[in-house]
C-alpha cells in the first residue's frame, strides 16, 4: 500500500511538472514585455491591466483597438473596477520633437506597430509597441498607474469561449443591428464592379458644386446615378454594399453564447435599441460578468493549459508571471469583491466634438487634451464615500 501511494505521489509530481513546464511554455510565447525591465508597481496591492480586443486577419480596420477597458484590482480592500474608454476618444500621441499630433485612441496601437509609417511618433522602450503606447496614453487620460496590458483578437476571443463551453449572458434589452460587418466580405463589390471601375479614380475628391476639377464635374453630370454611388460609398457604405453586413437579434433574457455569438454581441454598435460605443461599452462588461460566473462554475484550472495553448497565438501581455499567478490565484475570491462599472461616455464626463478634418471625437467639457475632469471624475467614482455619523447628544 505504501509503495503504491509512493508511485501515485510520482506519477502527480510528473505530470505536475509536465504542466508546469508547458505553462511556462506557453506563457513566453505570450509575454512581450521585457524581463529586463519590468516595472515595480508602486502600491503592491493595486494592480491595473489594460484590456484591449482588435479585429486581426482580415477583418476591417484590423488593427483598431475598438474594445478598451482597464480592470483595477485592489486587492486589500476586494474592490474590482472595471473602466470603458470609448474607441472615439481623441488623444495626444507623443512624438519625438513634441509636435502636436491626434489621433482617436483606438487607432493609437496601429501606431506603435508600424513604426516606418510614423517615424516622429515616441514609443515606448520596453513591451509591445503598439500596446505600450496605447498603455502609456490610457494612464494618462485616466490619471491612474496602468501597470499591464492584455491584447486579444477577435480569433482568440471566439476560441476562448468556445473553451469554455460558452457563457451565459442576461441580455438586457432586446435589439437588431441591421448593419454588422460579416468577416471575409470587406472588400465585396456586391456586384457593382463595373460602376466601381467607373469612379475608382474619384475617392477622396466627390463631385460637389464646390468642386473646380472639370473633368470631374463634367463626368459625374452626365452620370449623376454615379455620382449617387460615390456619395454613398463615402457617407453610407451600408446602402452602397449592402451585402458586405448581416441582420442580428438579441432577445431579451438569459441567452447561452458561442464564441461567434459572443463576438457579436460585445462587438455590435448600430442598433437604434441598444446601440453606439456607449451601449456596447456597457454589454462589454455585462458580458465579462458572465465570463466570471461561468469560470466559477467550472473546473477552470484544468482548461487553463487547454485555453492557452488555443490563445497563444492570438493574444500578448506585458505582465509578469508572478502578477499573472497572483491574479489566478485570488480569483475563487471574486464574488467577495466588490465590483464597480464605469462607462465613460456623454452621459458623465465627455461631449462631442469634431476634428479639425471633420471626424466626430470625444473630449472633456474643459477642451482637447484637458483631461482634469477626467481625472476627478475616475477618483470620485473609485473612492468610497467617507461614512458619516450622526450627532450625539451631550
Amino acid at each position: 500500500m505504501k509503495r503504491a501511494i509512493i508511485i501515485i505521489l510520482v506519477i502527480v509530481g510528473i505530470i505536475a511538472v509536465l504542466a508546469y513546464g508547458k505553462m511556462r511554455n506557453l506563457y513566453s510565447k505570450i509575454y512581450k514585455g521585457n524581463l529586463s525591465s519590468q516595472q515595480t508597481r508602486k502600491e503592491r496591492d493595486i494592480l491595473t491591466v489594460l484590456l484591449m480586443g482588435y479585429g486581426g486577419g482580415v477583418h476591417e480596420g484590423t488593427y483598431l483597438t475598438d474594445s478598451m477597458m482597464v480592470a483595477r484590482v485592489d486587492l486589500k480592500k476586494n474592490t474590482v473596477a472595471l473602466i470603458s474608454i470609448p474607441r472615439d476618444l481623441w488623444v495626444k500621441v507623443p512624438t519625438k520633437n513634441n509636435e502636436s499630433f491626434y489621433r482617436k485612441i483606438n487607432a493609437v496601437y496601429q501606431l506603435g506597430l508600424f513604426p516606418k509609417d510614423y517615424p516622429n511618433v515616441t514609443l515606448p522602450k520596453s513591451g509591445e509597441p503598439g500596446a505600450a503606447l496605447v498603455k502609456q496614453v490610457a494612464g494618462e487620460i485616466l490619471g491612474i498607474d496602468v501597470h499591464y496590458y492584455l491584447t486579444v483578437d477577435f480569433e482568440g476571443f471566439r476560441e476562448a469561449i468556445d473553451t469554455l463551453g460558452g457563457v451565459t449572458v442576461n441580455v438586457q434589452k432586446t435589439f437588431d443591428d441591421y448593419e454588422y460587418p460579416i468577416e471575409g466580405k470587406e472588400a465585396d463589390l456586391c456586384g457593382k464592379e463595373e460602376q466601381f471601375v467607373q469612379i475608382e479614380k474619384y475617392f477622396g475628391n466627390p463631385a460637389s458644386p464646390e468642386a473646380t476639377d472639370e473633368e470631374k464635374i463634367a463626368f459625374f453630370k452626365d452620370k449623376p446615378e454615379l455620382a449617387e454611388f460615390l456619395k454613398q460609398i463615402t457617407e453610407d457604405p451600408v446602402l452602397a454594399f449592402p451585402c458586405r453586413y448581416e441582420h442580428i437579434h438579441f432577445d431579451k433574457g438569459p441567452m447561452l453564447m458561442d464564441g461567434e455569438t459572443a463576438l457579436k454581441y460585445v462587438r455590435s454598435r448600430h442598433s437604434l435599441d441598444d446601440g453606439g460605443d456607449f451601449g456596447r461599452a456597457a454589454r462589454q462588461q455585462q458580458f465579462i460578468e458572465g465570463v466570471k460566473d461561468k469560470v466559477l462554475q467550472v473546473n477552470f484550472v484544468s482548461k487553463i493549459v487547454p485555453l492557452m495553448d488555443k490563445l497563444s497565438n492570438h493574444i500578448s501581455t506585458d505582465m509578469p508571471a508572478d502578477d499573472m499567478q497572483l491574479l489566478i490565484n485570488e480569483f475563487p475570491q471574486v464574488t467577495q469583491y466588490t465590483r464597480k462599472q464605469l462607462v465613460l461616455s456623454t452621459d458623465n464626463v465627455l461631449e462631442s466634438s469634431y476634428s479639425p478634418d471633420g471626424q466626430y471625437i470625444l473630449i472633456t467639457a474643459e477642451g482637447i487634451n484637458n483631461w482634469q475632469p477626467l481625472h476627478a471624475f475616475i477618483k470620485r467614482s473609485l473612492t468610497p464615500p467617507s461614512p458619516t455619523y450622526a450627532p450625539t447628544s451631550q
